[in-house]
């Protein structure tokens, strides 16, 4: 099991504009050479960030920065604005067990009650860490590369 890639991207993208929304003007062109991903997968993203009200992007010429603070996003709010169903793709239950076998009748709501819970679990972990931590985090990482 694995995070969406869109949500590394994202976070990537974040942390970025955060360390240098301020001094240059941040696009998906740069963006795509730090990340190493497709100017349109960037773009897309930011997109979605945007309609989740994360990130502000000027039209035309862009130079995308962080709207709210640092402490008010969370992990699954970015999960969630660049890929709402990624949960349930993480977690989902196979489509045709045979109705003619007991644990196949019966799988379904057995798998999706234990889903549910680990779901549940798995979003307040996602809410409990804020953008601030993982800018601190990198922070922390640069320091250590001194």
């Amino acid at each position: 099991m694995q995070i969406s890639k869109k949500c590394s991207i994202a976070v990537h993208c974040l942390i970025f504009i955060n360390e240098y929304g301020r001094q240059e003007k941040v696009t998906s062109e740069l963006l795509s050479r730090s990340t190493g991903c497709n100017p349109v997968t960037v773009r897309n993203i930011l997109s979605a960030l945007k309609k989740a009200g994360i990130v502000a992007i000027p039209s035309g010429t862009g130079g995308a920065t962080i709207r709210v603070p640092l402490e008010e996003v969370s992990l699954y709010r970015i999960c969630q604005a660049v890929e709402p169903d990624a949960l349930d793709k993480l977690m989902g239950v196979h489509a045709a067990p045979s109705p003619l076998c007991p644990v196949g009748r019966n799988i379904g709501q057995v798998l999706e009650r234990t889903y549910q819970t680990l779901r549940e679990d798995l979003t307040d972990s996602l809410q409990s860490v804020s953008l601030r931590r993982m800018v601190d985090e990198y922070h922390a990482a640069l320091a250590q590369e001194k």
